[in-house]
């Protein structure tokens, strides 16, 4: 498992969920919170990697980092 230097404000566990789910779930969360939030969106979904940054760019929203991990992929993004 990867070592992150982000600590998220909260979690939103998407793994399992095919797209447009992890989008969806993330686009819920972000409504629901406040600027400067981090989140980190966990999601197994391959499609999450193109669609999630590009949404993000259109919303204002920063995506941090994203880690690799052996089955999912934790996306770390900051609301703003």
């Amino acid at each position: 498992m990867s070592e992150t230097e982000h600590e998220p404000d909260v979690t939103v566990d998407s793994r399992g969920a095919t797209c447009p789910g992890p989008l969806m779930d993330l686009i819920g969360k972000v409504k629901e919170s406040d600027p400067g939030t981090v989140i980190e969106l966990q999601t197994s979904d391959n499609g999450s990697k193109s669609d999630v940054p590009e949404w993000l760019d259109e919303a204002g929203h920063d995506l941090l980092e994203v880690v690799d991990h052996d089955d999912y992929w934790s996306m770390y993004v900051e609301i703003n």
